[in-house]
């Protein structure tokens, strides 16, 4: 079963977003999520934070936390999912105009395999050294590979317009960058190092 998180991030195409969600899906607020559900009409199963962004609902089951506190909203409900074993996590409404909430939120990638992050114009993920990680349907779309916490060391990529094989793409360098999906089926692998993997949605 899938989690969606919904942050308090920005949303501009709603009905773009509303799209990704299934009807079986597990909707988990962060706090200010809750004015994004609302506008979508979506009634959340879970909403959990300090609410100093949104008001609860006595509809919805409710984890608050204190405003002071060590772990933002967001992260919070990423653990919660973590905790109840979700399948998979999707996070929607975790970027915008708060530069350390977005890189924060990217961050949260890290934490497990089975989570992606999806904004009005991008998709998000994380390749975690020793793995893999394989996208459908997205060619022609722009792909960056961005390393973080250090180089990524062996990868390998196949259906790119730049392939890769056995390389090295350095920390704080822009080599990985803007690359393009040329095959249906993409896949990169990388033997150590981790690196956030963006697909933009071509608009």
């Amino acid at each position: 079963m899938r989690a969606v998180i919904i942050g308090n991030g920005t949303i501009g195409d709603y009905e773009y977003i509303r799209s990704l969600i299934c009807g079986d899906d597990v909707v988990i607020c962060a706090d200010g999520g809750l004015r994004h559900a609302r506008a979508m009409d979506i009634t959340p199963d879970i909403a959990i934070g300090d609410f100093d962004s949104s008001e609860k609902d006595e509809n919805v089951k409710t984890y608050e936390f204190p405003v002071r506190k060590d772990y933002t909203d967001g992260e919070l409900a990423v653990e919660y999912a973590l905790d109840h074993g979700f399948s998979e996590i999707l996070m929607i409404g975790m970027t915008g105009t708060r530069a350390d909430h977005t890189l924060t939120n990217i961050m949260l990638l890290f934490k497990a395999d089975n989570i992606s992050m999806i904004d009005d114009h991008n998709e998000i993920y994380a390749v975690h050294g020793g793995g893999s990680i394989e996208f459908h349907g997205k060619k022609g779309r722009t792909l960056s590979i961005i390393p973080v916490y250090g180089d990524l060391v062996g990868i390998c990529t196949e259906g790119l317009e730049y392939p890769l094989c056995g390389e090295t793409l350095f920390f704080g360098h822009s080599r990985g960058n803007s690359n393009v999906v040329t095959e249906d089926i993409c896949r990169i692998t990388a033997e150590k190092g981790m690196a956030v993997v963006v697909v933009n949605n071509g608009e």
